[in-house]
């Protein structure tokens, strides 16, 4: 009996290190796209994207286009100003239609 009861404990504590195993991985994302700003998403208001990125994420905050989506970029947001316009690595915990970033790089 005593030893039915410690495979249970293994099982159970094994399930759980494999579930939180799941939910850390599934916390943060990398995902890879152009960085534009929440207003314009897609399609930019002047000729200039990069100048049009930086003014409008003033108001608008940061965005990310990932194909045909928009994310909406919070949290650890600098360095987005270079990277206006231009594709970027950013790495973070996506929430429906927004990422809270805990890192941007250049993308290769």
């Amino acid at each position: 009996m005593f030893y039915l009861k410690g495979i249970g404990s293994v099982l159970v504590l094994g399930i759980a290190m494999v579930a939180g195993t799941m939910l850390a991985s599934a916390a943060d994302q990398a995902l890879e796209g152009i960085v534009t700003d929440a207003s314009c998403g897609l399609t930019h208001k002047m000729a200039d994207a990069k100048r049009c990125t930086n003014a409008c994420a003033r108001t608008g905050g940061y965005a990310l286009v990932v194909g045909d989506k928009v994310y909406k970029l919070e949290g650890k947001t600098e360095g987005l100003a270079d990277l206006a316009a231009e594709k970027a690595k950013v790495t973070g915990t996506v929430d429906g239609m927004k990422i809270t970033v805990t890192s941007v790089a250049k993308a290769s």
